[in-house]
């Protein structure tokens, strides 16, 4: 029995094993790189195609499905976002489509891609980016970034950091301003702090677990002999549990990413709007 506990510990631990370099700060996760660069690839390649496509006729069936996208995301960007930006609805579509398809790659059965990198030679190989916290991290960073762009462009230098010490609260006198700033300025640290950590660990936190799970279900005909009775009897349970998780996981990563590009929006619209 703790030899069996053992062996799936190990097999555990080895699908949630990084094929990374270097150390400490400085490690960099190759396969959450590798995968995020090919899905990045392969979504330019289809946006590409359906722009080259497109008609003003009759749209056949991937253009209509970019279409609806495309609308779906530019009327929650108009219902939003009340600043000037053109390029908005753009990068929410970005966001919406990228994160799916890194949430998408935990769709992958748990050890095909594992077993066909360990034949090319790699020792351990993750296929879900959005599983991986440097990936979360460096795009709530990104996002952070870009709320100090929008809030700077639409409210100046001088109007922008001014309200980190005159809101939420506000005085009509010189007095009361000054009483307040100290508040004002350290619920609005709060607030900066919070916003990278929101995007980065709920995404973070949601793949990790379902990736998590799906791994817990392979487990489940681990080390039991072809022809005994438990194997096919845990495989049965082992594909329902499976078809089960997989279909709720699905709208699992659906959600993430309209949440991840929602939350994008209301940060960028709050940044511009003045208080």
């Amino acid at each position: 029995m703790a030899s069996e506990s053992g062996g799936m510990t190990e097999y555990i631990k080895g699908k949630l094993e990084h094929l990374s370099v270097g150390e400490g700060f400085m490690t960099v996760n190759l396969d959450s790189v590798g995968v995020k660069v090919v899905l990045i690839v392969i979504l330019l390649a289809l946006l590409f195609k359906a722009s080259s496509r497109a008609t003003a006729g009759v749209p056949g069936k991937f253009q209509c499905f970019v279409e609806m996208i495309l609308e779906f995301v530019d009327g929650i960007v108009k219902e939003t976002f009340h600043g000037r930006a053109t390029m908005i609805a753009p990068l929410a579509l970005t966001i919406f489509c990228l994160v799916f398809l890194m949430n998408f790659m935990d769709m992958v059965p748990v050890g095909w891609l594992p077993t066909a990198g360990k034949a090319l030679g790699l020792e351990a190989l993750r296929v879900v980016p959005t599983a991986d916290l440097n990936t979360t991290v460096g795009m709530a960073i990104c996002v952070f970034f870009l709320i100090w762009y929008y809030g700077i462009k639409h409210k100046g230098f001088g109007g922008f950091f001014a309200e980190w010490f005159t809101a939420p609260f506000h005085a009509e006198g010189p007095v009361g301003k000054v009483l307040l700033a100290p508040a004002n300025l350290l619920l609005r640290v709060i607030e900066e702090l919070v916003r990278p950590l929101s995007l980065s660990l709920r995404l973070f936190g949601n793949m990790y677990a379902g990736e998590l799970i799906f791994i817990l279900i392979s487990t489940m005909t681990l080390g039991a002999g072809l022809f005994a009775l438990s194997t096919w009897l845990l495989g049965s349970a082992q594909f329902i549990a499976g078809f089960i998780w997989t279909v709720f996981h699905i709208l699992v990563i659906t959600l993430q990413a309209f949440i991840f590009m929602m939350l994008t929006i209301v940060y960028l619209s709050m940044a511009a709007e003045h208080h």
